[in-house]
């Protein structure tokens, strides 16, 4: 079962002994400092919290374990849970051992330390829980590339060695340091290979500056391959590289042919719903080619309007269940999508999904990597500085064919 793999165990069990930790500390602390500071007072306080910070640290570990504390508000419920019977089971523990038995004064004087002696170790276990313990639970449980069974294959296309000569619409050119963009896209192939995907390399185009963006060249679904119709010019000849290679793997080859233009990168794949945007780089044309060739198969294609980025990829993209993420002034109307949400930078709007709980993102976004992994995803970020100058995202680098 996916609970009692090894990570999400590591990963619960030390949440739950920080969260126990601090709260041991936090509630002995402040008896001491709010008695007659001696040693003996310290010991005496410590000696009765004892058991009640066991049994929270079992509690914990529990709701840690199936819930992974990804929200703040449910790990709050649960420290607030947590402490409460820890609280109890533990004061009763030392009831018991001082020779009462749990009848119905007992179990009165239970409850009410809980507005007493017990206040600060239950008020300290749910704030414990709901910030340290959870963010050592999301980060342990997801800041790691897991290697995994073979997903699927993946498409990717070496830079070119003209790669600074790559087309910038939105943004003003800047120097790009090809070294380091070769570095950059071994670590995300290596990302890629450590995540279960076996990747296929289209032949390098060292004449074809933006032909590393292979996403622009080819759409798949299932076992057919629809091959683009580059709106640039100078894009063009980037098509038959990557023909010949699905050709390759054996799938079915149709294209888009003009006057229709077509980019990958303006197709979003949600399910049956394929959303596809009309702006700089595919026109009305080249979504009419689409929609007749996908309807025959059950998909339904959605114009979406792409006027504020490159590609409707460079704007939005899907989290495995669904859940379009976007940066608002970058998207013309994100009514369009049945759930949208907002992400506090731009190139947090762009995810690669790798596996149902696992999403491949830029570095230059960790606060957008936090608001994912908030959600239960495990985030693996890569850095691409090099081909964000050329308005090119993570999507762009590759095509996943499953």
């Amino acid at each position: 079962m996916r609970f009692f793999r090894p990570r999400p165990l590591i990963a619960a069990a030390v949440a739950a002994l920080v969260v126990a930790a601090v709260t041991h500390l936090a509630t002995i602390l402040s008896f001491f400092v709010g008695s007659n500071p001696q040693a003996t007072v310290l010991l005496q306080i410590n000696n009765f919290f004892v058991p009640s910070t066991v049994v929270l640290l079992v509690f914990v570990f529990i709701f840690a374990l199936f819930t992974r504390l990804t929200r703040w508000y449910t790990a709050a419920i649960a420290g607030l849970v947590s402490g409460v019977l820890a609280a109890l089971v533990g004061t009763g523990i030392q009831a018991l051992v001082q020779g009462n038995t749990l009848d119905g004064g007992v179990i009165s004087y239970l409850f009410s330390t809980l507005g007493s002696i017990n206040l600060i170790f239950v008020l300290t276990a749910t704030v414990a829980t709901a910030t340290i313990g959870r963010r050592v639970c999301v980060s342990m449980s997801s800041s790691a590339i897991v290697p995994r069974s073979v997903s699927g294959t993946v498409l990717v296309r070496r830079p070119p060695k003209n790669l600074s000569e790559g087309i910038v619409t939105h943004l003003e050119r800047s120097e790009i340091d090809v070294e380091l963009a070769d570095e950059q896209w071994e670590s995300y192939v290596a990302a890629l290979i450590g995540a279960g995907w076996k990747p296929i390399e289209v032949d390098v185009a060292d004449t074809l500056a933006d032909s590393v963006f292979v996403e622009d060249s080819v759409v798949v679904f299932g076992r057919l391959a629809v091959l683009a119709s580059p709106a640039a010019p100078s894009r063009v000849a980037e098509i038959d590289g990557v023909e010949k290679a699905v050709r390759a793997m054996g799938l079915d080859v149709t294209h888009i042919v003009q006057p229709g233009t077509l980019d990958g990168g303006d197709v979003l794949k949600i399910d049956r719903r394929v959303y596809v945007g009309r702006g700089g780089r595919t026109n009305a044309e080249g979504i009419r080619q689409l929609r007749h060739i996908l309807s025959p198969f059950g998909y339904t294609v959605i114009a979406v309007p792409t006027s504020k980025a490159l590609h409707l990829k460079s704007a939005v993209t899907a989290l495995p269940d669904g859940t379009v993420i976007g940066y608002p002034p970058v998207v013309d109307d994100p009514k369009i999508f049945d759930r949208f949400l907002a992400v506090p930078e731009e190139a947090g709007s762009h995810v690669v999904v790798l596996s149902d709980d696992t999403v491949l993102m830029s570095s230059a976004a960790p606060e957008s990597a936090q608001l994912i992994e908030s959600l239960g995803y495990r985030v693996i970020a890569v850095d691409i500085s090099e081909f964000e100058k050329l308005e090119a995202c993570v999507t762009c680098l590759s095509v996943r064919v499953r």
